[in-house]
């Protein structure tokens, strides 16, 4: 029997202010490259105008790099998967417009991907692989949601936040108490180095939603109490305050998590997106999934934050389904699962 033919996609990811490239093969990543912007440090978050030009400066290199790392020719793609929405406008017209030109130059099909479904097929970039089907958190900057996952690419919203994210939450506490952006991961850091001592108001809303404005009120209003007491409190007490935040961020979403997975009597749960980097929300989840026999997904590292290895295994599954777009594609900002 003659062996068919290898199914190769180039993925490409663009929807923030990361530029990344992969390449997939039979659903097997052989190569995953990000461009990072520095810039946006400086100001605090991500400046929509600055990522669009940087996009337009890094998406050639980092598609070459991605190539050449993963040994493929551009004649030997069978398609491009490119990230549809949501996202910054700006820079998903980068993205969208690269991969339309060279799908066009090569006469292979594009592949729309939807960022929020892609961060759940990441769990598809390395083994182990969950099942169907899963209950999927997924947790962002832009965005929280409880995710019924029933097999590639077929999802449901169960619940998701009715205002802000929980990695918005992270990084605004951040600004707060002046941290760099983004402050999530130096709350993570700082936060072993404290005790989650002070308690703040915890929202109360549907049985599968989320809500972390009122969170975001409450840790603002109590530290300017304490600093009316003495200028340097949160200087003195900032290992306590970032214990503190991540502690109660996290059990927000891991007693909501634990609720949905009773009411639909699924034992496999994962996490995704960027926010599932976060240190305690991983060990945490992997403790309530140990004490109630859950079978729990955790992504690594490069597969939490936006990444185009991520975009290709959405887009693989696709491609096998004929699920092909056209020419006349363009960016969603809003685009939801």
């Amino acid at each position: 029997m003659q062996k068919q033919n290898p199914v190769t996609i180039l993925a490409i990811e663009s929807s923030c202010d990361d530029t990344s490239a992969a390449v997939i093969q039979d659903g097997v990543v052989l190569s995953n490259h990000i461009a990072n912007q520095d810039v946006h440090k400086e100001y605090g978050g991500v400046v929509p105008e600055l990522a669009s030009r940087l996009h337009d400066k890094n998406i050639v290199p980092v598609v070459d790099k991605a190539l050449k790392e993963a040994r493929v020719n551009k004649d030997d793609l069978d398609g491009i998967a490119f990230t549809k929405g949501p996202g910054l406008l700006g820079s998903l017209l980068v993205g969208v417009n690269f991969s339309k030109s060279m799908a066009l130059g090569l006469d292979i099909p594009l592949i729309e991907v939807n960022h929020m479904e892609a961060h759940v097929m990441a769990h598809f970039a390395e083994a182990p692989y969950p099942q169907f089907p899963f209950l999927c958190l997924t947790v962002s900057g832009g965005h929280t949601q409880l995710v019924l996952v029933t097999n590639y690419n077929e999802m449901e919203v169960l619940g998701e936040t009715i205002d802000d994210a929980a990695g918005e939450a992270f990084d605004k506490t951040g600004k707060i108490i002046g941290l760099p952006y983004p402050a999530g991961p130096v709350i993570d850091q700082y936060a072993k180095k404290g005790r989650p001592i002070h308690t703040f108001t915890k929202p109360s809303v549907g049985e599968y939603e989320f809500s972390f404005s009122g969170l975001k009120t409450s840790i603002l209003y109590f530290l300017q109490d304490q600093v009316k007491k003495d200028p340097n409190w949160v200087e003195n007490n900032i290992y306590d305050i970032c214990a503190s935040v991540q502690q109660t961020i996290v059990s927000i979403l891991i007693e909501k998590l634990a609720y949905t997975v009773t009411k639909h009597n699924i034992k496999r749960v994962a996490i995704a997106g960027g926010v599932s980097a976060n240190s305690q929300l991983r060990s945490s989840l992997q403790e309530i999934a140990d004490q109630n026999g859950w079978e729990a997904y955790i992504p690594q590292f490069n597969y939490c934050t936006d990444n185009a290895a991520m975009i290709g295994i959405s887009g693989y599954y696709r491609y096998l389904k004929g699920e092909f777009g056209s020419q006349s594609a363009s960016p969603s900002p809003r685009l939801s699962i």
